[in-house]
């Protein structure tokens, strides 16, 4: 997507980074700053040198060493306003970039604000943004910003004391000037588009890299672990060339900018040379317009040569900024209401979710009552998943309602909600630490409905094989069990919790059939004893144990 030009500096960057606003104030400050030491270098040095060539009795460094040590005074000043500000960009940028990061980081993981399905079509996106992207976003508040800030301040001001001394020189740069913006407006566009293929491709290359890191597991497991070599290779090729075409177009766009500020301050020399020829004006004013000239240039030209910067930190900072104002779910102000789960039953009304392949599920009604176990099963695509989600609160229906009750799941406050409710998803959670951490990661468990839960589901004989038993230290995303050990974990957790509304996933996937009929009585009996329990199954075994079951059709057509 082309996005339209906006103004040098995102207003929505300032708004929502309180390190940037400080950051611009203190350049903006130390810019004021360095015009003055400018002007006040230029006009020292002029005076020495003029009083030199045409009073004699000035010759001698007693005589200059008044305008000596305010020249010296400004030009300590200026290395110092310099020196302080690269030291305090580089630290202020990253700053803005943890900043802007952790916010972005914020909101992709509020399940408010940016539903799981949201999540998983802007992964792999979001992901080159937040770790390659915003990487761009230092030289450009390092380098572009104080650029430009410099040439808001400064060139006005030196233009202003340069028609003063001389006008005729002011009146070549105010028309050779505005050459440098119209080439960087020129190269700027063909710059833009670049920047943005580049990132395109660089999301689209990272998603690649991360499908076979992913997959390394298993094509190991089949002995052709070396087999994506070649595609590897591929995708550091096609990445090296898009960064080198930008790369030619910043080393082009430098040079030309680079070429018209030298020919013109040659034609404000030329004209200063003519006139002190003929004696049209004194040395002095001639000496520092002379000297101001390249000053008025000098901002320009920084910008120029940051702009490539600009075009990836603009680009960057947009797309971190639209990740932070991601919120396609409901307002944290519109769901504060709170319920007792408790004894009351769950109603799809006409839900319906439209996705990227069409409405999964359309127009569902249905009902989940408490003391009863309620089977949701259909064929792949059907919108299963998606249902028990919108019960959850996690998937905002396009179509229809989720009532709790009486009360919407839009209006329900999450935390309060989901603090009733013991959810197992198709891939379940396990988190670095021992097997006890990931039993009470959602709170901690009656050690009498533990082993039962543990009886049911066979993890007692998972916990009896393990080296130090619960105390065992898992790895990220379970690693020291099996796919079938890993459910049986979730399962434990799940039927051990004293939950009132109970909704599991294909909760029998990974299981035997001795396993799944154990898992699949333990769930009725759990539902007879009054709660309220939701399973998606595929296998027709769980209809024997269901006091409803809810088929969904396959959508067709539906758009």
């Amino acid at each position: 997507m082309t996005r339209r030009a906006g103004p040098p500096i995102d207003p929505r960057l300032l708004r929502y980074s309180r390190v940037t606003r400080r950051y611009v104030v203190v350049t903006a400050i130390l810019a004021a700053v360095t015009t003055v030491a400018v002007i006040v270098i230029a006009a020292m040095t002029a005076s020495v040198l003029s009083e030199l060539v045409t009073d004699p009795s000035r010759r001698s460094l007693a005589a200059q060493s008044g305008h000596l040590w305010i020249l010296l005074g400004a030009l300590v000043v200026r290395v110092i306003a310099s020196f302080g500000h690269d030291r305090y960009a580089h630290r202020a940028s990253a700053s803005a970039i943890a900043e802007l990061r952790a916010q972005a980081l914020d909101a992709l993981t509020d399940p408010d604000r940016t539903p799981p399905r949201e999540l998983v079509r802007r992964r792999e996106h979001a992901t080159t943004v937040l770790l390659r992207g915003l990487g761009a976003l230092g030289p450009y508040l390092s380098g572009y910003v104080p650029a430009l800030i410099v040439t808001v301040l400064v060139t006005p001001t030196v233009l202003a004391v340069v028609a003063v001394t001389d006008w005729p020189s002011a009146v070549i740069i105010v028309i050779t000037l505005p050459l440098i913006p119209l080439f960087m407006i020129l190269i700027g566009k063909m710059t833009r588009e670049r920047t943005q293929r580049k990132l395109a491709t660089m999301s689209r290359l990272s998603a690649q890299l991360l499908d076979l890191v992913a997959g390394l597991p298993t094509l190991r497991a089949l002995n052709r672990a070396r087999a994506p070599a070649r595609q590897v290779a591929d995708l550091g090729q096609a990445h090296r060339r898009s960064s080198m075409s930008s790369l030619r177009v910043a080393f082009l766009s430098g040079g030309v900018l680079e070429f018209l500020a030298t020919i013109s301050v040659a034609l404000v020399a030329v004209g200063i040379g003519l006139r002190l020829v003929t004696g049209e004006m004194s040395l002095y004013a001639g000496i520092l317009a002379l000297i101001l000239a390249p000053e008025a240039y000098l901002p320009l030209r920084q910008v120029g040569a940051q702009f490539h910067n600009s075009t990836d930190g603009m680009a960057a900072a947009a797309e971190v900024i639209d990740l932070i104002e991601t919120g396609t779910g409901p307002t944290a102000g519109a769901r504060s209401r709170t319920c007792t789960v408790a004894g009351e039953p769950i109603r799809l009304l006409d839900v319906g979710v439209h996705g990227r392949d069409g409405w999964a599920p359309y127009e569902l009604s249905a009902t989940a009552d408490p003391a009863a176990l309620t089977v949701l099963t259909g064929p792949n695509g059907s919108g299963k998943s998606t249902a028990i989600a919108a019960i959850l609160g996690l998937v905002a229906p396009d179509e229809g309602s989720v009532l709790v009750g009486s009360i919407s799941v839009a209006e329900l406050d999450p935390a309060a909600y989901h603090e009733q409710v013991a959810w197992l998803p198709q891939q379940p959670v396990v988190v670095p630490g021992t097997v006890a951490d990931n039993l009470a990661v959602f709170g901690a468990l009656d050690s009498e409905a533990l082993a039962r839960a543990s009886a049911a589901t066979g993890f007692d004989a998972v916990l009896a094989s393990l080296p130090d038993g619960s105390a065992t230290v898992l790895g990220g995303g379970g690693v020291g069990l099996s796919a079938g050990q890993r459910q049986r974990l979730a399962l434990t957790r799940v039927l051990a919790s004293p939950s009132p509304l109970l909704l599991l996933d294909e909760p029998t996937a990974h299981l035997d059939a001795a396993s799944e009929a154990s898992v699949l009585s333990a769930l009725a009996a759990r539902a007879h004893a009054g709660d309220t329990v939701v399973v998606v199954a595929h296998r027709a075994v769980a209809r024997a144990y269901a006091d409803r079951v809810i088929e969904l059709p396959e959508v067709i057509g539906v758009r």
